[in-house]
């Protein structure tokens, strides 16, 4: 699943925010990783200094990656690089496919100017071109200690109770059990429901015995999903909440000290059910945790 990780870099400190990220996946899991460096072609561009650049890159990726492996095996660490000419986003996701990459790990607001690209609309861009599962590592506010204390530890997964939104559990799943992470499954209920009347729309409020309903059903579901995470030894925790799900998630994120929120996008919204793909946006782009976005194959057929 997370055999190939490809890591896209513009040259600047920022961006390499998501280097930690690779470097423990590379050592964990025995993952390759591929560095890509993408500049759209100018008669100013120096081709040796971004050769250059990419080679320190590589070779203190694999030093962080050598911390992390497993020292009793003859593990091979696998870090190589590649420079591509054009728009950054396209290449991006281009290379993804062809290589056949399981995870994107890239920094969000990367620092923009000249030749370096705005990291945040690149990252917008690829989320919503590529099929292929995303880590998005925020430059702003990330953890100075992240080499040191590792990558997972705690992982938030909201669910609406949809196939779609469970296209994340195998992704989580096979992280935290292999780097001993523990999983909040975590549902939002909404109090209030729209009405459509003669004066146009309305909201009204369930009943406390509809709000109980609904909360004892969200708990049985969140309880059936993480039985069958504990049973591949992962631990698991459930809870539920009433309120805005983008909202909720991202104060819940924060009060739990998340390292990283997985979710599905564009999962199928419906009665009781969130749009995902616009909860997932607005955690993009108002939230502060590490997120990681699975594109539900479902949807995507649709």
């Amino acid at each position: 699943m997370y055999e190939k990780i490809l890591v896209p870099l513009d040259g600047s400190e920022l961006a390499e925010v998501a280097l930690p990220y690779a470097e423990e996946l590379a050592g964990r899991l025995n993952s390759e990783v591929t560095l890509v460096h993408v500049f759209e072609w100018t008669k100013d561009t120096n081709k040796h200094m971004n050769r250059f650049y990419l080679d320190k890159m590589v070779e203190a990726t694999k030093q962080g990656a050598k911390r992390f492996s497993n020292k009793s095996e003859k593990q091979t660490i696998r870090i190589k690089s590649q420079i591509l000419v054009g728009n950054p986003a396209e290449e991006i996701v281009e290379q993804a496919d062809e290589e056949d990459i399981g995870l994107i790990v890239m920094a969000t607001h990367g620092e923009s100017g000249v030749k370096r690209w705005a990291l945040g609309s690149v990252a917008d861009k690829v989320v919503r071109a590529t099929n292929r599962p995303v880590a998005l590592i925020r430059a702003k506010g990330v953890r100075p200690d992240v080499r040191k204390k590792g990558i997972l530890k705690k992982a938030l997964v909201p669910l609406d109770g949809s196939k779609e939104a469970e296209e994340i559990v195998p992704y989580v799943q096979e992280l935290a059990s292999k780097l001993k992470a523990d999983v909040v499954l975590f549902q939002v209920i909404k109090t209030t429901y729209e009405t459509i009347n003669a004066a146009g729309y309305g909201s009204g409020n369930y009943t406390e015995q509809q709000i109980a309903s609904e909360k004892a059903f969200a708990e049985d579901y969140l309880g059936k999903i993480g039985s069958q995470l504990k049973q591949k030894g992962v631990t698991v925790t459930t809870k539920v909440r009433f309120g805005n799900a983008a909202e909720e998630i991202i104060k819940l994120a924060d009060e739990m000290c998340a390292d990283v929120v997985g979710m599905s996008t564009h999962g199928r919204s419906g009665i009781g059910r969130w749009v995902l793909g616009s909860v997932a946006g607005r955690i993009l782009h108002e939230g502060t945790t590490p997120l990681l976005l699975v594109r539900s194959p479902r949807t995507a057929m649709k």
